[in-house]
């Protein structure tokens, strides 16, 4: 499939059971950028999140994308600690507000949910582009699939452009000193490291683009 006009719940499910499995696969890499800046759980706590939110996957039958999405919110915020359980399940939370009931969803419809996402967690996080935090891969990828669809994009293209955003803005945060978080206490120590967040994020972002195209 090299066009999709719009995405369903079947897509939805496919990328959430994407990101488990990516999540899983780079949970190795994700700690370890997190021991260097942080406490060193970023990666056991995603896995061992998504691992949680395939059983609830497993046990639901979820109508619309929105449902799915809502589902994750409310598995990670219970079962994953630190700041990532809060912090990516209000961007799911609030990204599936954005969605309620809408069964397809178009390049305009997966902005929107981008979007409300990335609002979500900069009011949970209080930061923005430039603190070296996930926000970096976040606002770049909104800013792209915004892009993408002004532009007339369909719905793959429009996370396809996120996904390359995100990746870049993981990769920018390397020379960054961090102002929120943990790392922050680092001050010119955390220069020359990912950080995890933005890189757990690139990731996530991936997925739904590959999901989208096949």
């Amino acid at each position: 499939m090299t066009e999709n006009s719009t995405l369903g719940t079947d897509w939805a499910l496919s990328w959430i059971r994407e990101c488990a499995r990516t999540v899983g696969e780079n949970r190795s890499e994700l700690v370890r950028l997190d021991r260097e800046i942080g406490d060193g759980d970023h990666g056991e706590n995603l896995d061992r999140g998504f691992t949680a939110v395939l059983q609830k996957l497993d046990a639901s039958e979820p109508a619309t994308p929105a449902d799915v999405f809502k589902l994750v919110a409310t598995t990670l915020i219970s079962t994953v600690g630190g700041a990532a359980g809060p912090l990516f399940g209000t961007a799911f939370l609030k990204g599936s507000a954005a969605i309620s009931g809408v069964d397809e969803l178009d390049a305009d419809a997966l902005v929107a949910f981008l979007a409300a996402a990335r609002d979500g967690v900069v009011a949970r996080g209080k930061a923005e582009v430039g603190d070296k935090t996930m926000i970096d891969a976040w606002t770049p990828a909104v800013e792209a699939a915004r892009s993408e669809q002004e532009s007339g994009g369909d719905a793959h293209a429009v996370l396809s452009a996120a996904a390359d955003a995100a990746e870049e803005g993981a990769a920018s945060t390397e020379p960054l000193v961090a102002r929120k978080g943990r790392a922050s206490y680092l001050g010119e120590r955390a220069v020359g490291h990912r950080d995890p967040g933005a890189q757990s994020s690139a990731l996530l972002f991936r997925a739904a683009a590959e999901t989208a195209g096949s």
